[in-house]
């Protein structure tokens, strides 16, 4: 697809979660982008002559996106595992959600994907959520993206809509540790929202292609 300013098309999967909220309205701002499809489950309180809103049933995702067009695809899809009820439901989402969705990105015609992961993901971890996020990314790099943004934040800061027990604390901590975590320590740093969704936009229009991890004290 043409990638002229103001005709390229963005496709985001996770547009309500704390990044992906970010992201929607970074995109609808921008000048780079003419169209945004937000694939969502439910509708998002928003309206905007840019977004159009896919409503779908994500265990169908393939299927249900079989006739978009895209140029850039955005996934922020993530849970936990007292939202997902088990590590089985948490890995369909955090691994075959976003593997799907990247497919169907790439199958839409999109050249560039950046995708939320985490610092530590590896398909090797003895942390489940860690090697899901690490299985995740091995995965996508089998899809021939003219480039693939792995995106690696640390602690996410930010105001959340869904209440996280214990998150406030978290986020309270990180701010006092953050100024004593210095030289190779800094990418445990807590990182804005904000950031990483404008980080995810500045890497899929950047000169950079192939495969790039992005960690998190490179989110700026």
């Amino acid at each position: 697809m043409s990638e002229n300013q103001n005709s390229k098309t963005a496709i985001v999967a996770g547009a309500t979660g704390l990044v992906g909220e970010q992201l929607i309205n970074l995109l609808l701002s921008s000048p780079e982008y003419g169209k945004v499809i937000a694939v969502v489950r439910k509708p998002l309180a928003i309206t905007h002559q840019k977004l159009e809103q896919k409503v779908i049933e994500f265990s169908q995702l393939l299927s249900e996106l079989s006739d978009i067009k895209a140029d850039h695809g955005f996934c922020c899809l993530g849970t936990t595992i007292k939202t997902a009820g088990s590590k089985e439901h948490q890995h369909v989402i955090d691994h075959d959600y976003v593997v799907n969705f990247a497919r169907a990105a790439y199958q839409a015609g999109a050249s560039r994907f950046a995708v939320v992961s985490s610092i530590g993901a590896s398909a090797s971890s003895g942390n489940f959520y860690l090697r899901t996020k690490g299985e995740m990314e091995v995965d996508l790099q089998q899809i021939p993206f003219e480039g693939l943004y792995i995106l690696q934040p640390s602690f996410l800061l930010g105001d959340r809509k869904e209440f996280r027990s214990g998150e406030k604390t978290g986020i309270a901590l990180m701010k006092l540790l953050s100024p004593l975590l210095i030289g190779s320590l800094r990418k445990y740093r807590g990182v804005l929202a904000s950031a990483v969704a404008n980080r995810m936009i500045r890497a899929v229009n950047s000169e950079v292609k192939g495969v790039q991890i992005i960690r998190s004290d490179e989110i700026v």
